[in-house]
């Protein structure tokens, strides 16, 4: 997997937005990167790995957030949020994530996450629940979107062993997990936004419930019908992003128009 380190690159600019990601589940299936391919913005296309790329669905606690130079927003700055995402590299080989949404708990954070890097957040009611017992840590995640009919999503996990760095899957949960980084359309216009954060420190998971509307809503609902691929779990990192970047040309600008000689008399 050249071009994906185990290390964050450093970022490319300041620092727009610091966050951190806690308690997160990541469930993966395989999918054909030609399915995937419309869904991706102008200028990127499926990575793949042994020739097949991933959809993810992922819940999480986002906490903390910060917009520099401004303080922590603690409070209205932590909720629950549930995103699905595709897997992109872009004509210069830098690879992301792609979201086809993101569904979170907080409506501040969604408009100014839409307005400032045009992502697909949607207001949600959602929320986590921990247990522990003599089974162990179990994670049972529900969220569903505000408004008539808004899917809904229901993921049950119990956390299991750190994944060793030897292990035959260790190079798969890099690639699923060690972006650093997401494309989006904006402003007609595709974006890349670097981000940095110490490696993950990922565990086994096991999927106990899963009952999903978002896989539906974004173009994979088969999906959810089979068990994920790949399960994965992580305390979590403290993020950094820094200013989006434009890899692609406006697609509204205008062309020039050729003058046209006139014709002889």
């Amino acid at each position: 997997m050249q071009g994906l380190p185990i290390e964050s690159p450093p970022l490319p600019g300041r620092i727009v937005v610091e966050q951190r990601w806690r308690d997160l589940v990541f469930l993966h299936w395989r999918t054909d990167p030609a399915r995937v391919a419309p869904y991706l913005p102008a200028g990127t296309r499926p990575d793949v790995l042994d020739g097949v790329t991933w959809v993810g669905l992922i819940p999480f606690v986002l906490a903390d957030t910060r917009f520099p130079p401004l303080p922590t927003m603690h409070r209205l700055g932590t909720f629950v949020e549930v995103n699905v995402r595709l897997y992109s590299v872009d004509r210069d080989g830098r690879r992301g994530v792609v979201f086809r949404t993101l569904e979170a708990g907080r409506l501040l954070p969604v408009i100014a996450a839409r307005l400032a890097f045009g992502l697909p957040y949607h207001w949600a009611s959602s929320r986590v629940v921990h247990r522990i017992d003599a089974s162990g840590h179990e994670l049972d995640f529900r969220s569903r979107r505000r408004g008539p009919g808004g899917p809904s999503t229901r993921i049950r996990a119990r956390l299991g062993e750190p994944v060793a760095a030897d292990a035959p899957d260790a190079a798969l949960a890099r690639f699923l997990t060690a972006r650093w980084g997401f494309h989006e359309q904006h402003l007609g216009r595709t974006v890349w936004a670097r981000n940095a954060h110490d490696p993950w420190p990922l565990s086994r998971a096991e999927l106990l419930e899963l009952d999903d509307e978002l896989l539906a809503a974004t173009g994979f609902g088969d999906l959810a019908e089979r068990p994920p691929d790949s399960v994965l779990a992580s305390t979590g990192v403290a993020t950094a992003f820094s200013r989006p970047q434009a890899i692609e040309a406006q697609s509204w600008r205008l062309q020039p128009v050729a003058r046209r000689r006139p014709a002889p008399a």
